[in-house]
Parts: C-alpha cells; sequence; structure tokens
C-alpha cells in the first residue's frame, strides 16, 4: 500500500499535478524566468534564452498564457509590437525557481559526481534498482 490518499498532490486527479507538469517542461522555467524583470519581446526572449527555437518559445508563451502565467500585450503600431510579461500568478513562480537555481549551484558538482561514477561502472545501476 503507498499510503496515498484521493487529494494528494501528484496524483492523476489532483491540479498540484498539472501544475508541476507545467513546469517540468524543459524551457517552462527558463522562459518565467527570462520575464522575471518585465515586458520582453519575443526576439529578446529567444537572445536572452539562447537554445531555444522560435516556434518552441512561441508554444511555450502560448501554454503559459492559457494556464494564466504569461500575459501577451499587442500595441497598436507599425510595424506591430508585442510585449510579453507575467501575470500576478506567474511572479509567484520566481521566488521557487530562485531556489532550485540555488540547489543547482550548491548540489550541481555532486549530481555531475554521480553521472561520472555510473559512467565509470555501468553495473551500478542494474535492472530492477
Amino acid at each position: 500500500m503507498s499510503g496515498f490518499t484521493p487529494g494528494d498532490p501528484f496524483l492523476a486527479d489532483c491540479p498540484a499535478r498539472l501544475a508541476v507538469e507545467l513546469i517540468a517542461d524543459k524551457w517552462t522555467v527558463v522562459v518565467l524566468y527570462g520575464l522575471s524583470q518585465g515586458p520582453v519581446r519575443h526576439g529578446e526572449l529567444i537572445e536572452l534564452i539562447g537554445g531555444i527555437s522560435r516556434k518552441m518559445l512561441t508554444q511555450t508563451l502560448r501554454r503559459l498564457q492559457a494556464h494564466g502565467l504569461v500575459r501577451r500585450h499587442a500595441y497598436a503600431e507599425v510595424p506591430p509590437r508585442v510585449e510579453y510579461e507575467l501575470t500576478p500568478l506567474g511572479e509567484t513562480l520566481i521566488e521557487p525557481i530562485h531556489m532550485l537555481t540555488e540547489w543547482a549551484r550548491s548540489n550541481g558538482d555532486a549530481v555531475l559526481d554521480a553521472l561520472d561514477a555510473l559512467d565509470a561502472d555501468p553495473e551500478a545501476l542494474a535492472p530492477g534498482d
């Protein structure tokens, strides 16, 4: 018996699981952090983030907008200008992102050491472990 009860975080029908799945996406945290200093244009985010395609950034921004974390503002100008910014809900994720970043800085070497140890002894992670 797992000890979980209905309504526990991470179960299939729990809103917490949806939230974790959203932020676990490869680009979500990076995009949110890129928006943390205020409104940013699409092209600026591409340069800031690096390694993300325009298409993937657009998809990520749309998903974050649909979930209420990002606001898109289109200005009636020629040429058109669009900026993205965090909503108040999106802003609530910045502190946890900072905490995760600090954890990564503090523990990144230990994670890499574990990978190196596994590369040196592939049998250390045998099936069934």
